[in-house]
């Protein structure tokens, strides 16, 4: 007889990959353990086992749940009619929006990803993929004559654009609604025109 899943279920797992995420972040991912994932979920670890078989099946979960939480969010914004800069002004806004608050998650990425197989790996790389492959066509619409034929140069806009949003995250973890609005108008503004080029509000 198959065993019933518990009302509760996805509440407890999103707890533990929470809680884990925090550990992770904190103590490295190699570093921490299991028991210290459940000592810090106030539960046991044969408890953690029964929702996942290993550490780095926690790690996927987690990174699973937020690229892909993430990627859903920023690539069905609603951008019809939108003329393409004040769509990057939208996408660089809801990008440090949503990293509010996801700071553990965001930092085990670069530890978390080189640990899992590669058919995981593959899964992961798609969400990150999907979101590149977005601003990428963004900026290609906003400066369609620079950026069109120039593969390279158009992949060198888009991951500044990526450094610039990471650069916030890792400086301004505390940051303000606000702030994070600002910030990423500076972001739009600097790539659209450049530092001494003419920067119109945003609309």
């Amino acid at each position: 007889m198959a065993r019933t899943i518990a009302k509760d279920h996805d509440d407890k797992r999103r707890h533990i990959l929470t809680i884990a995420a925090e550990v992770f972040a904190r103590e490295g991912i190699a570093r921490a353990s299991m028991n210290e994932v459940a000592k810090a979920c106030g539960i046991s670890k044969a408890n953690i086992y029964h929702y996942y078989a290993s550490k780095d099946d926690v790690v996927f979960d987690i990174l699973d749940s937020y690229l892909s939480e993430l990627r859903n969010m920023i690539c069905n914004l609603d951008r019809s009619g939108m003329p393409p800069a004040d769509q990057l002004h939208l996408i660089t806004r809801e990008f440090l929006l949503a990293y509010e608050g996801m700071d553990h998650q965001h930092k085990i990425q670069s530890e978390g990803l080189p640990r899992l197989s590669s058919d995981k790996q593959k899964i992961l790389k798609g969400y990150q993929r999907d979101l590149v492959n977005l601003v990428s066509d963004i900026l290609q619409d906003c400066a369609p004559d620079n950026l069109t034929d120039d593969k390279a140069k158009r992949r060198d806009v888009t991951m500044s654009v990526f450094g610039m949003l990471n650069w916030f995250y890792m400086w301004q973890p505390r940051a303000t609604k606000a702030t994070r609005i600002n910030y990423a108008a500076s972001i739009a503004k600097l790539t659209l025109h450049g530092i001494t080029g003419q920067c119109p509000d945003a609309s």
